[in-house]
């Protein structure tokens, strides 16, 4: 029932939002009546709760007023674009999204706020490195005995040059860029060959079966539906998966692209390096959005920079049995604390997905090197609670 009337909402918040979009050029530079008034209703809601979302935060009046009758010169974009969710869903941790790459220039009043505040002390002023990957074979396996780590996990987003992002993009365009992404991924040899499977016409045995063996992802997330990251759904929507099942694809989820490589174990640096062969070979296929300040552009600025995310399903009982401590430990190592099934769900059976935090202001390298030593680090604060 609470999916249902998030969803209602959506459609009753971004319905004349995606009619605009759908017609940008009639109106373009311009924002309707009717979606200022439901921008001014909605922030009004938003002021009000008792919302602890960095939207919330950073979105105060003056910038409010300041941004609400801008729009992006290529999409028409408008501030309801980004904010929808988190007015929407005043539970948000961050509650904003772009709707396109220009969306962080034009809205970079709120935009850069919350990425300061999100990627600790990433300033106006800062500039993301050049992309360095270096090598994965320069970290030792993590838990080479398998007590701790349950399996391992490498991924990073890609847009596409010259489309916008979920809540912009038209029919057409979702199956346009599913085209040149199939084509990309087909074109993949050796340890890469694999097929990919369109969401569209998919049999629901085996897309359940997918899910449930965390290889696909699934509508129904209610802080991107209500970012506009459902319209057409399954259009264009698909996975390609290796023959070894340890690298996929994911084709317009979140981002346009999602690179993925996973296995069992702890072996961290031998998973970044196949997700790194994966992400070189795709970038002759395809030409991705980057930008000189802001690094690899995403539809949610948690993911800006090298967009990289490295995680690991791992155990850590004695650790867990002191949330306080635990805190304590993931902010000294920059890390982040999920659910099983990552961001908004439970711990099954004791394990959490535990993440890098940060994305900007480091290179890759120095991204994978930050999560290695931070896992390492729980693991030897677990094995001093165990024989505490």
């Amino acid at each position: 029932m609470l999916l249902h009337s998030k969803l209602r909402l959506e459609h009753q918040l971004l319905g004349r939002c995606a009619q605009l979009v759908v017609n940008r050029h009639a109106s373009k530079g311009s924002v309707d009546k009717e979606v200022m008034e439901q921008m001014e209703e909605g922030f009004k809601k938003l002021a009000e709760s008792k919302s602890k979302s960095l939207l919330k935060k950073h979105l105060t009046k003056e910038i409010f007023e300041k941004l609400k009758a801008k729009t992006t010169p290529s999409f028409n974009s408008t501030l309801l674009h980004c904010i929808s969710s988190g007015m929407c869903n005043h539970d948000s941790g961050v509650g904003l999204y772009a709707p396109d790459p220009e969306a962080y220039k034009v809205f970079a009043d709120l935009f850069d706020p919350v990425i300061e505040e999100y990627h600790k002390s990433f300033k106006k002023t800062d500039k993301q490195p050049a992309t360095a990957f270096g090598k994965g074979a320069d970290f030792e396996n993590l838990d080479p005995d398998g007590h701790f780590i349950v399996s391992t996990r490498v991924r990073c987003g890609r847009a596409v040059k010259g489309y916008p992002f979920n809540p912009c993009l038209t029919e057409a365009d979702y199956l346009e860029l599913e085209s040149k992404i199939c084509g990309a991924v087909s074109s993949l040899t050796g340890e890469y060959k694999g097929k990919y499977m369109p969401l569209t016409g998919m049999d629901k045995c085996l897309q359940e079966q997918l899910i449930e063996d965390h290889y696909l992802f699934k509508e129904g997330d209610r802080f991107l539906a209500s970012a506009g990251a459902s319209r057409f759904w399954p259009t264009g929507r698909g996975i390609f998966l290796n023959s070894a099942k340890n690298f996929l694809v994911w084709c317009n989820e979140e981002d346009h692209i999602r690179i993925i490589s996973m296995e069992k174990g702890g072996d961290l640096g031998k998973v970044y390096d196949r997700m790194v062969g994966g992400v070189e070979a795709l970038g002759k296929q395809l030409q991705f959005n980057r930008d000189e300040r802001l690094g690899f552009l995403t539809f949610c600025p948690t993911n800006l920079g090298t967009s990289i995310r490295a995680s690991v399903h791992i155990k850590l009982p004695n650790l867990m049995c002191d949330p306080d401590e635990m805190k304590k430990l993931a902010d000294k190592y920059r890390l982040q604390i999920r659910g099983t099934s990552g961001e908004h769900s439970e711990a099954k059976g004791g394990v959490h997905d535990i993440s890098n935090q940060r994305r900007m202001g480091l290179t890759e390298y120095e991204i994978i090197k930050e999560m290695h030593d931070g896992i390492k680090g729980l693991i030897e604060a677990e094995c001093k609670a165990r024989s505490a």
